[in-house]
């Protein structure tokens, strides 16, 4: 079925078919065969043409989807008021991963300043260096900003992710009448098409009580973003040790614990393509154009982080979090008198909290280690569902 989306300019065509060849090239260099991870990847992270390394506005009403940060100043604010009652246990430093247009460093660190608690440093980790330049711009009023290439070693401090787990890589798995297959990409005359492979025993381990659901059910694991979290947790261990402070990441992302990821009515598993403020299911339409995604298994990301020597300090729903963090709080200090100024806020605020909009669906997920949270922020805690 033909998608009716709407068209590409000329260059963003060129641009998408040149990646389209490059990733070609690399199948069949491969024997005819990728991992769908290894297609994620490039078509979402190839220097220069793929999605969050070329040059096309992501986010916002330009863009192909709308993250909180993008709605709302007061999504920034209110972590900033989270991060600044931690900074007792962690000391004043902040790192960030996919900081996306920098948004919302601007306003954590614009709502420190006006507390007059300003972070001693607030590292940024990007890989892209057109992100890297809209960031700099973004944040030119704030020297305390800095930009790595690498996760560091070693942080004392608070670790920001808003919607980075669910950019990374999943593999693709379906059952068959034998078992377990891979799902990956071959190359055909239109372009490309899944083409499956027995699958590696060690991948099928994600899945909880595999045998319960049928053949023809497909789903995603996230070995990446798994790695990704022992990576963490072992960059927070070590700044514990070294620094004989806490350490804490708030990862902030829509998903589910994996008895809800893996529920036999979720038969075809949860990947999802953004293009222009379109949802659908092609991962194969204009490579490079669109966004890529699929949902976080939140039990997963627990487990790796406890696996890594964290605790999980936290899992709630975002509504749940920002409501005890005060974003209510922060809502009135603009008087609800003034209409002109207070509704668009209210109505943002709404968007971040209903649970027809991201209330429900996006989590929040705390580990860390050498710290307590304030029990206004526990209210909400289901980590006894992960």
């Amino acid at each position: 079925m033909k998608l009716q989306l709407p068209e590409p300019s000329p260059e963003a065509l060129a641009a998408s078919r040149s990646l389209q060849q490059q990733i070609a090239a690399r199948i069949h260099a491969a024997g005819g065969w990728i991992s769908f991870a290894q297609y994620m990847e490039q078509v979402l992270y190839t220097p220069g043409l793929g999605y969050y390394s070329g040059g096309s506005a992501k986010l916002g009403a330009g863009g192909d989807f709308t993250t909180a940060p993008e709605i709302t100043p007061l999504f920034g604010a209110t972590l900033a008021r989270v991060a600044a009652g931690l900074f007792a246990q962690t000391g004043p430093h902040l790192l960030e991963f996919g900081a996306g247009t920098g948004r919302l460093a601007r306003d954590i660190l614009t709502e420190l300043d006006a507390a007059g608690q300003p972070p001693e440093s607030y590292a940024i980790v990007e890989l892209s260096g057109e992100l890297r330049a809209r960031q700099q711009a973004m944040l030119r009023d704030f020297p305390e900003v800095l930009w790595l290439d690498r996760m560091p070693e070693a942080f004392c401090g608070v670790v920001l992710g808003n919607e980075v787990l669910d950019a990374m890589p999943v593999n693709l798995l379906v059952r068959s009448a034998d078992g377990w297959a891979e799902r990956g990409v071959s190359v055909i005359e239109a372009g490309f098409a899944f083409a499956d492979r027995p699958c590696d025993a060690a991948l099928a381990a994600q899945i909880p009580d595999p045998e319960t659901l049928a053949p023809g059910y497909a789903t995603e694991v996230h070995r990446i973003a798994t790695g990704f979290m022992h990576s963490l947790g072992a960059m927070l261990r070590t700044g514990r040790e070294r620094e004989g402070r806490g350490a804490v990441a708030l990862l902030i992302d829509y998903g589910f614990p994996a008895h809800e990821y893996y529920h036999p009515q979720r038969a075809q598993g949860t990947l999802m393509c953004h293009y222009r403020h379109h949802a659908h299911p092609d991962p194969f339409y204009l490579p490079g154009l669109q966004d890529v995604t699929a949902h976080v298994d939140f039990s997963a990301m627990a487990g790796a982080a406890i696996d890594s020597g964290l605790e999980v300090l936290c899992y709630a729903s975002q509504a749940a979090f920002l409501l005890g963090a005060g974003i209510g709080d922060l809502l009135l200090r603009t008087p609800p008198e003034d209409a002109r100024r207070y509704l668009p806020q209210a109505n943002a605020m709404q968007r971040l909290i209903s649970p027809a909009e991201m209330g429900e669906l996006f989590k929040v997920l705390a580990v860390g280690a050498g710290v307590e949270l304030p029990a206004a922020l526990l209210r909400g805690d289901r980590s006894y569902r992960l």
